[in-house]
């Protein structure tokens, strides 16, 4: 799944995810932890790896998925 970056908090390295038909995902800490990356910006393309209703993994479009 795909998604483009709403707002994200470096601090808290945790945010949210607009999916492109306009669902807002927030995610936390350890779904940004588990994709690997450092800081996400404002309209950046991720993908997204879910469990249930729950983000587990934030990362860049350009990168796999983890286990992909």
């Amino acid at each position: 799944m795909q998604g483009t970056v709403k707002d994200f908090d470096p601090a808290a390295r945790a945010g949210s995810v607009l999916l492109d038909d306009g669902t807002e995902l927030p995610f936390d800490a350890d779904a940004f932890a588990a994709g690997g990356l450092r800081l996400l910006r404002f309209g950046q393309r991720v993908n997204l790896a879910m469990e249930g209703d729950r983000v587990t993994v934030v990362t860049l479009s350009t990168f796999p998925l983890p286990g992909s």
